[in-house]
């Protein structure tokens, strides 16, 4: 392929991208840009008040350095191990899940005209462009695959976790100091994971939110505002998270 047909091909790709720009509403972007506003930010502030404050969070957190101490207290583990799987059971479980939806949605941009004609006719739903549908399309598998790889890297570290349990000294050859800095490693790495965990969990909710976008841009916005103050009341006002913070706030 000589440099002109490479030039060529270039500009043909930006004014087809051009193109595809211009035949989105202004609407559109906006709900896209506020949407986008809402998950970063509220991750942003999770990231940085969940470990500052009272929250789920947190309160886990400290649990499993509590929970890893309690370990290396016992000679037989395999307790810990099944728990351990347990966990990574419910991560493996949204990893896979992610992957179903990933193929399911780039299947339907494959069939973005029959689905325009199939939903013209209930009323449900605003009125878009090709182009629309195909960024809305793009957008749920641009989420899914952010979960998919949080989720996936969350399941190594609970493996890394598992062979640092697997590589722990026998309760009786550690001493006190020994067997807090194993403690805090196992927590720490443990964190990670659920820290990782958690941020896949969190794209699943705002999958849902984008769902809204195929409704109307304004239900779109108003589902993003919603699935904030939901992840917000779950992470740091629910219940939960005040009976995890109850041994900390008496200390």
């Amino acid at each position: 392929m000589d440099l002109g047909t490479e030039r060529y091909n270039l500009m043909n790709f930006i004014e087809n991208l051009n193109g595809f720009r211009t035949a989105i509403p202004g609407s559109d972007w906006g709900a896209l840009a506020w949407f986008a506003a809402c998950w970063i930010g509220y991750t942003l502030y999770a990231d940085r008040e969940g470990h500052a404050c009272r929250s789920l969070v947190r309160g886990t957190d400290r649990l499993r350095t509590v929970w890893m101490e309690r370990m290396l207290e016992r000679e037989v583990r395999i307790m810990d191990a099944a728990l351990l799987n347990t966990l990574m059971l419910s991560v493996s479980f949204f990893a896979s899940t992610a992957i179903l939806i990933i193929g399911s949605l780039i299947a339907a941009l494959g069939a973005v005209d029959r689905e325009m004609q199939l939903t013209a006719n209930l009323g449900l739903l605003v009125a878009a462009s090709r182009e629309v549908w195909t960024l809305k399309l793009f957008s749920l598998i641009t989420v899914f695959i952010y979960a998919f790889f949080k989720l996936t890297w969350s399941i190594r570290q609970f493996n890394r976790c598992a062979i640092l349990i697997g590589a722990a000294p026998p309760c009786n050859q550690l001493d006190e100091s020994q067997r807090h800095a194993w403690a805090r490693r196992l927590g720490r790495l443990q964190a990670l994971a659920g820290d990782d965990f958690n941020r896949g969990l969190r794209a699943y909710y705002f999958g849902l939110a984008l769902l809204a976008w195929f409704v109307h841009p304004g239900a779109f916005i108003g589902t993003s505002i919603w699935v904030v103050a939901v992840l917000y009341r779950r992470e740091f006002a629910s219940e939960s998270a005040a009976l995890l913070s109850e041994d900390e706030e008496t200390h």
